[in-house]
Order: C-alpha cells, then structure tokens, then sequence
C-alpha cells in the first residue's frame, strides 16, 4: 500500500483537515491524504492549460469532470484509468463505484483540500474521471452518412469549442471536423462546457486542412460554406432558404475568423445579417444561429427539449 491512502473501510479522521468524523468506504476504494501519491499522476496540476494540452495527448488519456459528464463517457463506451472524487460521491455514483472495482479499476476519494492541492482548482462538481482517449475514426467514415458536417479551423478557446459541441448535439449536427490547430474538444474545460456532448456527436482530426480537407468535403458531395465577412457573401437567411441537401460549414478561429485559403477553398462565403452597429458574433455564438437556421429538415429530431 502506498503511504498516505487507506484502502476500503474507514478514513482515519486525522486524514484531513477539520474532520469531526471518519469516513467509511466502500471495499476497494482508497482515501487519498497524499496529493503527491504517483498513483494520482493524471489528475496532476489540471489548471495548467499548456501543461495538460500536452501531456493528455502523449498519454492518450483525457479527464472527464462532473457526475453527468463521467456518465455520458462511460454510457459512449470510454474505458476509465481511475477515478477521484470527495466522499460524498461515493454515495452519488455509488452505481459506478461498484462497477469499477469490479473491473478493477482504482477509485480514490479525499478531502477537497487534498483534491484541490493535487488539482489546481476546488472541485465543486465532486467526482473526476481519468479516461483512456478513443481512438479517432477516418474523415471519410464520418462522412459517409452525413447530411450536416460543422468544421472547426483553429479555434483556440476551449470553451467556445465545448459551446460548438453543444449546440452541434443539439441541432442536429452529424460530424464535427476539427483543424490541426484547433484546441482540444477533450481538454477538460471543453468537455465540461459540452456538457458531455463532445462524447455524443462523431468527430475527428482533418488534415490536411484546408487543401485537401475542402476538396475531399466536396468528394463527398457537401458544399463547403465558409462563414466570413466577404464582399461575396451571402446572406444566412438567403443559403438557409434552399440549402444543399449535404453542407459543411466552417467556422474560424477567434478575432481573425478564417484564413484566406480557407475562403478560397470554399464553395461560398455566408454572413449572419447584424444590426446596432455589430459586424460578428462571438463564434460560439454564431455557430449555435447558424445550425439554428440551416437544421436538417428545418426542425431538430426530439426537439420537444428546451435549453
């Protein structure tokens, strides 16, 4: 046993800071009390943006965060490392709990300031998931059946890529396409602002991009609509009014929007009208207006939901 964990049982009350009572838990689960134990090297320092963009992928592992968004990974068939949360999710995901010590799966619990510590931040959603990456399928297999492909060049915040996803799970999206450079649909701050929805909608790298990534869209018989501020632009509500049966739409990264070549590679160049004096959106924002007005079939399948 390493030092600072206790294995199943109770959590010994001098293990965390303030406790007037000890802990039980269930067989199998280790209370943590050392946020240096190796064991927990995943969950190291997830504040640090440049560190984790970097080391999540060479260690083909991604951290999911919330009891909602470690269920929807799990209910998509995403194989956990372990698992780390505050004592009161135990009993919360009580269900999950058990399965992974069936699979022998580590679970480890701690106090917030030991998880905090370890961390970087406070965990007000409790429970994190240390989850193997899936392996991310060809362009051309998410292709094959789709009606509606939302391209993704170069964005760089990771919660206005979560928002994309999002807004993709809900209006009827059937693929998303991400750039090279765009940032990380699986860093954790995306998955969350996705609400676990990057796990529900296919997606996958394009490269090259764009040449080569618009002509093997269009091999695939979508037009490719580049959304820009262009003199050539059509207008959202004109391409929305007869839209092609298979459209790809791209949306750029933050402030410069997308690159010339992209334009160029593009079938047509669409503007979303603006008034008051405001030329663009937050692209977050014009990404849920566009799939909003060029949905399949102009309504959404399960659409009684509301947001």
């Amino acid at each position: 046993m390493t030092d600072g964990a206790t294995t199943g049982g109770s959590a010994p009350a001098n293990a965390h800071a303030g406790a007037t009572a000890s802990v039980s838990l269930p067989t199998g689960v280790d209370w943590i009390t050392d946020p240096s134990d190796p064991r927990l090297a995943d969950y190291v320092s997830l504040t640090d943006v440049a560190l984790r963009r970097r080391t999540e992928p060479e260690r083909g592992l991604y951290v999911a965060e919330s009891e909602k968004v470690i269920r929807r990974a799990l209910a998509a068939g995403h194989r956990p490392r372990s698992f780390l949360m505050a004592a009161r999710w135990l009993t919360d995901l009580a269900d999950v709990v058990t399965q992974a010590r069936e699979d022998g799966i580590p679970v480890y619990a701690g106090d917030h300031d030991v998880i905090e510590t370890l961390t970087g931040f406070h965990l007000h959603r409790g429970a994190l998931a240390a989850m193997q990456r899936p392996v991310l399928p060809p362009v051309g297999e998410l292709l094959a059946g789709a009606r509606r492909v939302l391209v993704l060049e170069d964005i760089v915040d990771h919660t206005n890529v979560g928002a994309c996803f999002r807004s993709a799970a809900a209006l009827g999206v059937d693929a998303v396409l991400v750039t090279p450079r765009c940032a990380d649909p699986l860093y954790r701050r995306s998955v969350r602002v996705s609400m676990g929805t990057v796990f529900q909608v296919p997606w996958t790298r394009i490269e090259p991009w764009p040449r080569g990534g618009a002509e093997a869209l269009r091999e695939h018989g979508f037009t490719v609509a580049a959304f820009a501020l262009t003199d050539e632009a059509v207008t959202l509500d004109a391409l929305a009014a007869d839209p092609p049966e298979r459209l790809a739409l791209v949306l750029g990264t933050e402030g410069d929007g997308l690159t010339r070549h992209t334009i160029a590679a593009a079938d047509l160049s669409v503007r979303i009208p603006m008034s008051g004096g405001v030329d663009s959106l937050n692209v977050a924002a014009a990404c849920a207006v566009a799939l909003w007005a060029l949905r399949p079939g102009g309504s959404v399948p399960g659409s009684a939901a509301t947001v």
